[in-house]
């Protein structure tokens, strides 16, 4: 099954990318998936969620995250370990799972998808059995309507919708960091809309980008007074 995983995002990436970063890709998800144990593979364009009537006009695919960006990503995070670690868009859990790896034991994910939050709330149930400190929380919510945790202090984004949510997301996580003064860090992969962050003070402390479509930053925001 695995297997057939596999070469299906293989052919999905050379399609719509190319096939020398299909070919890199496909063998950083089989290291990847082996060394954590989960099940994050694949793309899903969410098809079945407009054929259910739910709203997917500002969203967009899912697509995880290469592992070795990822990983990039959480080494360069300034603060270590994180408290509270918050996936908007969080497909199927990888970037929590890994998260936990790396020292975080409190996760949160938020997606659009039940199919997707239910996958991913199998993988954390994975990963806790690895780390059984771990506390993690999954919500099928539209992201313009979630109220960000106060203690979340590490949020991650994988471009998973267009600028008009996006901006109910800043305005979100800028209304958390008024209410509840600290210092919160952006991981941000494909940063179509970075320029919100940082119309709101967010600044950038570090960038990335390989192979073209391999882009991603982190942003921080001090706390607020």
């Amino acid at each position: 099954m695995k297997t057939l995983t596999f070469l299906r995002y293989f052919f999905y990436l050379g399609i719509n990318w190319n096939w020398r970063i299909a070919s890199t890709i496909i063998k950083q998800e089989i290291d990847g998936e082996k060394k954590y144990g989960i099940n994050t593979t694949g793309a899903d364009e969410l098809g079945s969620l407009a054929k259910k009537g739910i709203d997917t006009s500002h969203a967009t695919i899912y697509m995880p995250i290469s592992y070795v960006l990822l990983n990039t990503l959480l080494k360069q995070l300034p603060s270590k370990p994180v408290k509270h670690f918050l996936d908007i868009g969080c497909g199927k859990g990888r970037i929590l799972c890994v998260a936990a790896h790396h020292g975080t034991y409190k996760v949160t994910g938020v997606d659009i998808s039940k199919d997707l939050c239910d996958d991913a709330t199998a993988n954390l149930g994975l990963t806790k059995e690895k780390f059984p400190l771990l506390e993690y929380a999954v919500f099928t919510k539209d992201a313009m309507n979630f109220e960000i945790p106060a203690d979340v202090d590490c949020i991650f984004l994988f471009n998973p919708f267009d600028i008009v949510v996006m901006g109910a997301v800043v305005y979100n996580i800028m209304e958390s960091a008024q209410e509840y003064p600290r210092d919160i860090t952006v991981v941000y992969a494909n940063p179509l809309y970075q320029d919100l962050f940082e119309e709101e003070g967010f600044v950038e402390i570090f960038h990335t980008k390989e192979m073209k479509y391999l882009e991603a930053a982190i942003l921080k925001l001090p706390v607020l007074k």
